[in-house]
């Protein structure tokens, strides 16, 4: 595979700040006269600091793609170009001086490895400093779908899948099971899943390190609503099947029905849980436990499958407490409470245009996020546990990308779950 791809990794605003008094207070003004002076001045690399203003005194011989660093010599003012092997790094002329330079190196690996910062003033002077750009052990953030049947292919999404004919890449289901790599790029691998799985995390070897996924495969921790042995309760419990399409786990919910601009098609397009009236001893109140976690550290999992192209109603995930509706007054006026807290998983609305899955995938939504009223109008809106968790309610509901549009709604959920992100 073509090894020059970029590799995605932020660097933060706010270490910049944090950089720039680390470094250059007290040279701003000095920097400002050397500029004139430092024009035709070979530069030179004395030593490269970590950028850590709590650890700046760490020098370094080594860093992984994407860090950020500080180069201390003399004459750097004048340099405009600055190289980690054959890769070109962005500079900003704020984070130069004649002293130092802050730069982060490129997310891209090089074709060709000299191990060498080169740097290139605007004279045309080159100068070379010994330096090694190392790649981090691969980064697993995610399956398109963490519920896959044996021999299918599951995809996996992240960073630094990088492997070679002497250490070729390798992915390890639940079990110590090693899976055949179909194929894979530098942030995707598909794998062809083993027969004889279990539950729990996937380890990614590549040639420069192990790393095992936060993320479970088939998880099965904290589900609240399978569709096979946990089912709604309430007004309307949800219509269920296993067929056209085909399950990824044995039954699914099936939201299906004519929508329009905020339509109300509650028979079909809704689900209701209602803690007062469960009775099944597989779910609890609360719904979930949160282990040694913090609510904020949560996420909301379900497989989704999007039969038909989508893009009216927002699919409202609405926790309650157990006695909301009150037994004694069933109703629904929660789903227009402007005080209750959901979640809204519109991805239409975020591209601005019909969504649809290629078969099933699996969402999380950080329990942060349930923050908004029914038209999301309210965003500041919060949850509070236990007390909010005793039910839930999933609702097709809101407005359409097209006022005059009208959609024949198939959205398929399975395996409902709250997890650690």
């Amino acid at each position: 595979m073509n090894m020059k791809k970029y590799i995605k990794r932020g660097s933060p605003f706010s270490l910049m700040l944090l950089l720039l008094i680390g470094f250059l207070a007290g040279s701003v003004m000095s920097s400002c006269e050397d500029d004139s002076d430092s024009s035709g001045d070979s530069p030179k690399i004395e030593y490269v600091r970590v950028t850590d203003p709590l650890a700046s005194d760490s020098l370094v011989v080594r860093a992984f793609l994407g860090n950020t660093i500080a180069m201390v010599g003399e004459g750097l003012g004048d340099v405009v170009e600055v190289w980690f092997n054959d890769q070109s790094a962005k500079l900003n002329k704020n984070y130069i001086t004649d002293e130092t330079i802050i730069v982060t190196i490129p997310n891209v690996i090089p074709e060709e490895v000299t191990n060498q910062i080169r740097l290139v003033t605007a004279g045309g002077t080159e100068y070379t400093y010994g330096f090694e750009v190392q790649v981090p052990e691969p980064l697993l953030s995610s399956m398109k779908c963490e519920y896959v049947p044996a021999g299918g292919v599951a995809i996996i999404e992240g960073n630094y899948f990088l492997g070679d004919e002497n250490k070729p890449l390798e992915v390890i289901f639940p079990g110590n099971v090693v899976a055949e790599v179909e194929s894979y790029d530098v942030d995707e691998i598909r794998v062809i899943v083993p027969e004889g799985v279990g539950v729990g995390p996937i380890t990614v070897k590549s040639m420069y390190g192990s790393t095992r996924s936060s993320f479970y495969f088939r998880d099965d921790r904290n589900v609240f609503l399978d569709f096979d042995q946990t089912f709604g309760a309430g007004w309307r419990a949800g219509n269920t099947q296993g067929t056209s399409p085909d399950g990824v786990s044995g039954d699914y919910l099936a939201l299906t029905g004519t929508l329009g601009d905020w339509g109300w098609v509650e028979d079909n397009l809704a689900m209701n849980l209602w803690g007062s009236q469960i009775t099944n001893p597989l779910q609890k109140n609360p719904l979930f436990e949160l282990g040694e976690n913090n609510l904020e550290d949560m996420a909301l999992k379900f497989e989704v499958n999007v039969v038909n192209p989508w893009a009216v109603g927002y699919l409202q995930c609405i926790f309650t407490p157990k006695d909301n509706p009150d037994p004694t007054d069933l109703n629904n006026r929660y789903y227009n409470d402007m005080e209750l807290g959901r979640a809204l998983w519109r991805p239409w609305f975020d591209v601005g245009e019909d969504f649809q899955t290629d078969g099933w995938i699996t969402v999380s939504i950080p329990m942060k996020e349930f923050r908004f009223s029914h038209d999301a109008s309210i965003n500041s809106l919060s949850l509070e546990y236990p007390g909010d968790f005793g039910g839930f309610t999933f609702f097709v509901y809101g407005p359409a990308l097209d006022p005059d549009l009208e959609q024949d709604i198939f959205i398929a959920i399975d395996n409902v779950r709250v997890v650690p992100r």
